[in-house]
């Protein structure tokens, strides 16, 4: 189904910017695509989807066992590729990366219909499930255009800030878009019992009853079309959307 292959390109326009015109830059942005498709096939298994581009997810088509099992190809290709190139620096950031964007879905994991979710908690898991990624891939390109450590980091940070801003945006989108520009069913997030920036700002703003009903959507698994309506309408009259911009763009 393609995808926008953001990181990739990312990595690909550093590595131009310093300079560096080699194959290396096309086997690392491949690398960068094949472990964020990896992460993607065992992300719906977890989350149980079946869309995701607007097409059917792997684990709907092909069931869970072969979704898992081709993630793990792609994972276990991505190191081989790596490794081809021969640099010591692009395994650690890599190895380092995919070590930390399991971690942070072990935590949405722990996270998961808890309506106690704080913002830094929330952000802890972005940083790590999404954001670790941007900023490996743009790290990447600063290594292979020769960047000094000062300029190497900052290129890393840039990646991490943009990629935060990045999952805001699509987590606000969950709530605001149509399912037809999103490539999934909205809401998708509040059903599996996701908890995400524009519900976090519902819950310190709303009333005690209105977060009676938000526990109970996220805690009983409640997802049904009245409830569904119902938080929807809370995010929209607490100005959550207003809010969760405002942060994605003081990220970019």
């Amino acid at each position: 189904a393609g995808g926008k292959r953001v990181r990739p390109m990312l990595l690909l326009l550093i590595a131009g910017a310093l300079g560096n015109r080699s194959s290396e830059r096309h086997e690392l942005a491949a690398v960068v695509e094949f472990i964020h498709t990896a992460t993607l096939l065992h992300d719906d298994v977890v989350d149980e989807s079946d869309l995701r581009r607007g097409r059917k997810t792997a684990n709907a088509m092909f069931g869970n066992a072969a979704s898992v099992l081709v993630g793990d190809f792609l994972y276990s290709r991505a190191f081989q590729m790596m490794v081809s190139v021969d640099r010591m620096r692009v395994l650690e950031v890599l190895a380092d990366a995919t070590n930390v964007i399991a971690e942070g879905e072990v935590l949405q994991l722990m996270n998961m219909h808890d309506p106690e979710v704080t913002e830094e908690r929330y952000l802890q898991v972005i940083r790590s499930k999404t954001a670790k990624l941007f900023e490996a891939a743009m790290r990447l390109g600063a290594i292979l255009g020769k960047a000094d450590a000062a300029n190497e980091q900052a290129v890393a940070e840039y990646g991490m800030h943009l990629g935060t801003a990045f999952q805001l945006v699509d987590d606000l989108l969950d709530f605001t878009a149509t399912e037809e520009v999103l490539g999934k069913p909205v809401g998708s997030d509040l059903r599996e019992g996701k908890v995400t920036l524009p519900l976090i700002h519902v819950l310190e703003r709303c009333t005690p009853a209105e977060q009676e009903l938000v526990a109970r959507v996220l805690e009983e698994r409640a997802y049904q079309s009245v409830a569904w309506r119902d938080i929807f309408a809370l995010v929209s009259r607490y100005d959550a959307p207003q809010a969760v911009k405002a942060l994605a763009q003081e990220y970019a």
